[in-house]
């Protein structure tokens, strides 16, 4: 929008320009003189002259809409990295606290004055043998591996 904008104010200002006027006149040797100024003396025969308007682009429609289009592409491209970005800071946050969980459930397992209990199919609680425990480890230790923890 901005855009247009700018370019609305470059026009005003070129039409301006050319409105200006070119003044003619014919000096005292009889040479004739074109100039943006009024000649300097009131008593020589002047006239003013209109430039002529300026080519119409037969184009600028075209070139307008082409770059409006350009320009919202690049907003919809900067909300999707935007997005993107927003989701992979999210994801390190959760990979993060899985690290963090698993580390701290490591710590407790290598712990061997502590007894561990997990629930079983049936809903009972039992205790975890050391070869349990020692599957436990193996995968906590996978899982910070595969996560670079």
């Amino acid at each position: 929008m901005k855009r247009i904008a700018l370019a609305a104010c470059c026009l005003l200002i070129a039409s301006g320009m050319a409105a200006a006027a070119t003044y003619k006149w014919t000096d005292a040797q009889g040479r004739t003189v074109y100039s943006d100024q009024p000649p300097p003396s009131a008593n020589v025969k002047t006239e003013q002259l209109r430039a002529p308007p300026p080519p119409a682009n037969p184009n600028a429609a075209k070139e307008l809409a082409e770059r409006e289009a350009e320009y919202k592409k690049k907003q919809t491209d900067a909300a999707q990295a935007a997005t993107k970005a927003e989701k992979a800071r999210a994801d390190d946050a959760k990979r993060a606290e899985a690290c963090t969980q698993a580390k701290g459930q490591l710590v407790q397992l290598s712990q061997s004055q502590v007894l561990i209990y997990r629930y079983n199919d049936k809903g009972e609680r039992e205790a975890m043998d050391d070869a349990a425990l020692a599957r436990e480890r193996e995968r906590i230790n996978a899982f910070l591996k595969d996560n670079k923890c």
